[in-house]
């Protein structure tokens, strides 16, 4: 069975706190690289940015094909949360693409992170993947992506 055909079931009991920290994976249907042109990618960073009231943005990265957020939840769960920005981002793309179709796979991933963990190390591997992608030869090459810090 494909991830995508069982990310719905991943963690059914997830669990979301105010003020946590939590690392978020969503991937696009059947991993269309929709946001490898950059215009396109900047639609889901407005939704991003409309979030904040929601979660703080501690960094992110708009991949060709999927979304890393590293978020502080201010308040709802991580569920309305992402509903919220993939309903929101998939009808400003496809309004741009003159489409109709899924932007996004069901469910998506999320890591709670504890107080140990150090959130700016986190941070850097979620504004490295372009590099580790090979897309670029530095991060800030990459058009799509941004930490609090910087």
């Amino acid at each position: 069975m494909l991830l995508d055909q069982r990310s719905h079931c991943l963690r059914k009991a997830r669990l979301s706190e105010p003020g946590g920290f939590y690392l978020l994976t969503v991937v696009t249907h059947e991993r269309d690289k929709v946001f490898a042109d950059w215009r396109i990618g900047r639609l889901l960073v407005t939704e991003l940015r409309a979030a904040e009231q929601h979660a703080q943005s501690v960094a992110w990265v708009v991949m060709p094909d999927h979304l890393h957020w590293l978020v502080a939840l201010r308040e709802g769960t991580l569920a309305e949360l992402m509903c919220r920005v993939k309903s929101r981002s998939s009808l400003r793309v496809n309004q741009a693409l003159g489409g109709r179709g899924r932007l996004w796979q069901r469910g998506y991933h999320d890591r709670a992170l504890r107080r140990e963990d150090n959130i700016r190390e986190v941070a850097r591997y979620v504004i490295a993947n372009p590099l580790r992608a090979g897309l670029v030869a530095r991060v800030g090459d990459y058009p799509l992506w941004d930490a609090m810090w910087l």
